[in-house]
């Protein structure tokens, strides 16, 4: 018998404090959690695939015979199925599609093309923020800036931070897809390649489907068939992103003092949209479980989530997607200082 099997294992019954406990490693949490949510399925990532092709197509024959009144509810629809696109691709950046890695880039990528998003660009640095997960000058999904780096600034820099920690918000996506995922030169070696190729892969496919959908139906179809529905695409992306680990209560934490359990059960939220965004972007807001391993596909996030609630329910971060909740970020989650955690610019200017 070695060492490491006879030293205690903590499980939610050692933990009696409503504090979170420093004893707690990542790997208790996911001891806790039922084996088969690991468990990859052909059958059902493949149906989702299918499924949401034939609901976009749908979409797009809907905007195409719909009298002009109806635009609005259809790119709606339309966006949101093309979010779930992204999803599958996100399982596929993770691995957690298939098991053969060619498999996973193949989808990866075509699900990512009528989005314009590089593949390779998106799933290097959304893999760093997993690995440092509301760690302060690391992470790079939302993470607040520090009052010191902002006064620093300069005004236009200011006022462009402003500006997206504000009403806003829903334009964050854009500007991180624009400004991360095409920079095949922040990266070296292999990584370098890969998110080169992914890059010119979105702007050659760019190239001949932008010219040609306005060959054929004008400024006005490029508007209704790709832009609209594109821009809500990334309302959704960005308030995704912005609510997973955005709440006046969440904490952060400079890299010395950094704890991953907590970053990842506690410092990661759960929310309730509409039973229809759900569907159609297949249950991604159910999240603590795929912080906690990416390994768990998201068909099964939802049987992992029941099994935390059962056992870690009190470490659990919770909301329901609403304007109150929009206008609580928007207003207060500016800032951030170690000390007393969030700051809104209106309290940051009152005490200068």
């Amino acid at each position: 018998m070695t060492a490491s099997t006879l030293k205690p294992q903590v499980t939610p019954q050692t933990l009696e404090s409503d504090s979170f406990p420093s004893s707690l490693r990542l790997r208790d949490i996911l001891r806790t959690l039922p084996k088969d949510v690991f468990l990859k399925n052909r059958r059902k990532a493949w149906t989702r695939v299918i499924i949401n092709v034939l609901l976009v197509a749908l979409g797009y024959w809907a905007l195409a015979v719909s009298p002009a009144f109806l635009l609005p509810i259809l790119w709606i629809y339309t966006g949101t199925a093309l979010t779930g696109f992204f999803v599958i691709a996100h399982d596929c950046g993770h691995r957690s599609f298939a098991n053969r890695k060619w498999v996973n880039d193949l989808v990866g990528h075509v699900m990512m093309l009528p989005l314009i998003y590089p593949f390779h660009g998106w799933r290097i640095g959304h893999n760093h923020h997993h690995k440092h997960t509301n760690k302060l000058l690391e992470d790079n999904a939302w993470e607040p800036w520090l009052p010191d780096v902002y006064e620093n600034l300069s005004t236009f820099m200011k006022t462009f931070y402003r500006f997206l920690r504000g009403r806003f918000w829903w334009m964050g996506s854009i500007v991180h897809w624009a400004g991360l995922h095409f920079d095949w030169w922040r990266y070296e070696g292999k990584k370098r390649e890969q998110v080169k190729f992914s890059a010119l892969v979105v702007i050659a496919f760019a190239a001949i489907a932008f010219p040609t959908l306005i060959a054929t139906t004008g400024i006005w179809g490029f508007i209704k068939f790709w832009l609209m529905p594109w821009m809500v695409y990334h309302f959704w992306m960005s308030t995704f992103t912005i609510v997973h680990h955005t709440t006046p209560n969440i904490s952060f934490a400079f890299p010395e003092d950094w704890y991953e359990a907590k970053a990842q059960l506690n410092g990661t939220v759960h929310c309730d949209y509409p039973r229809w965004v759900e569907f159609l972007c297949h249950d991604i807001n159910v999240h603590i479980p795929h912080h906690l391993s990416t390994a768990i596909p998201s068909y099964n996030l939802r049987k992992a989530h029941q099994s935390l609630e059962q056992n870690w329910g009190k470490y659990l971060q919770k909301s329901q997607f609403s304007w109150s909740l929009m206008k609580e970020i928007t207003d207060k989650c500016h800032l951030y200082d170690e000390q007393n955690g969030y700051k809104s610019f209106k309290d940051y200017h009152a005490g200068r």
